[in-house]
């Protein structure tokens, strides 16, 4: 008897002794498993699934399809009633339509996914859209002169109002003053630097509304700019305007530099997305000022030398302001 009660509680013991240990193993296992859990590693690598798609986390939006859609549906009706009625020329009208063409593409592609969710996760590809729509998209635009295409497009009434309306002093004075080579250029600039103030920049990814307003501010002052510069017909503007280009340079240079050379990242909103792509955010931060820095430059410069050769070249006719370009299609009225 002693011996079984012996037996069985040595028996009871061992039991008790394995199931602590296994109990003790478990909650190392679970330790070790929120250890993981809450790991930068593991964070990085559920930030990849979750995140690195940006056509998951960026919808395309039906207003910016819309208007892309509608603008190009209106030069392309423009452009046919104007090369069904006119008798030279078409060779002027053929490049501005595919100057048009391609930077209606560039803008595009600048504005819907991927690239435009990318550009919520990274700074780098923010960087890439935002060059894209002012020194790519932008001058290709101003070379497609759409005003006067898009006037065209129009009803036959409706396009003698609306030549009217262009012709009116009270359109021509305001235009007059915000196309002036330095007016064009400080809108530009001032822009430009505002719209990189961390708060401001910060505050445009976290509400879709500041966002939108600063891609259109971004986009209308590169167009005005561009229009002051390659609407420059007489030798002087020209001049003026490779002055403009030059200084442009200059301060958007100066502003990518300011980025890539920074020794803390400025953007909050990019430190927790960066690391899903291999990025820390000052890398991200520094890969973007490269991209403002490098090909903007780039940019300005071969318009510059397109300038330059205008400039010292022989002057020849057609190439007149994308507002001159407007008054001769608006003054006639065509077919319909």
């Amino acid at each position: 008897m002693h011996l079984n009660a012996a037996c069985d509680a040595a028996a009871r013991t061992a039991v008790a002794v394995a199931t602590r240990k296994r109990v003790h193993a478990a909650t190392n296992a679970a330790a070790t498993a929120a250890a993981l859990c809450t790991s930068p590693a593991a964070h990085a690598h559920t930030t990849v699934s979750s995140v690195a798609d940006p056509l998951t986390f960026a919808a395309v939006e039906p207003w910016v399809v819309g208007c892309l859609a509608i603008s190009a549906l209106l030069y392309a009706i423009g452009l046919r009633r104007v090369w069904r009625g006119a008798t030279g020329g078409r060779h002027l009208l053929r490049r501005r339509a595919l100057a048009f063409g391609a930077g209606w593409l560039v803008l595009t592609v600048a504005l819907v996914p991927p690239l435009d969710g990318l550009g919520t996760m990274l700074f780098s590809a923010h960087m890439v859209q935002h060059e894209l729509l002012m020194i790519v998209a932008a001058p290709l635009l101003v070379l497609g002169h759409p005003l006067g295409i898009w006037v065209w497009a129009l009803p036959p009434r409706w396009r003698r109002t609306t030549g009217a309306f262009f012709h009116a002093p009270a359109w021509r004075g305001p235009w007059k003053v915000v196309t002036a080579p330095l007016a064009a250029w400080l809108l530009h600039a001032l822009v430009l630097w505002v719209w990189h103030a961390p708060a401001l920049f910060d505050a445009a990814l976290r509400h879709p509304a500041i966002h939108v307003a600063q891609h259109i501010a971004f986009l209308a002052t590169a167009l005005l700019f561009w229009w002051s510069v390659l609407g420059s017909a007489s030798r002087p503007r020209q001049g003026v305007a490779l002055l403009s280009l030059f200084t442009t340079t200059v301060h958007t240079g100066a502003l990518g530099a300011l980025l890539a050379l920074a020794s803390t990242p400025w953007y909050r909103s990019y430190l927790a997305s960066t690391r899903a792509f291999g990025l820390e955010p000052l890398q991200d931060q520094q890969l973007g000022g490269l991209v403002m820095w490098v090909p903007g430059a780039l940019a300005y410069l071969i318009a510059a030398l397109w300038l330059a050769a205008r400039w010292i070249g022989p002057s020849r006719p057609g190439t007149g302001t994308p507002v001159a370009g407007l008054a001769v299609l608006t003054s006639s009225r065509g077919r319909s």
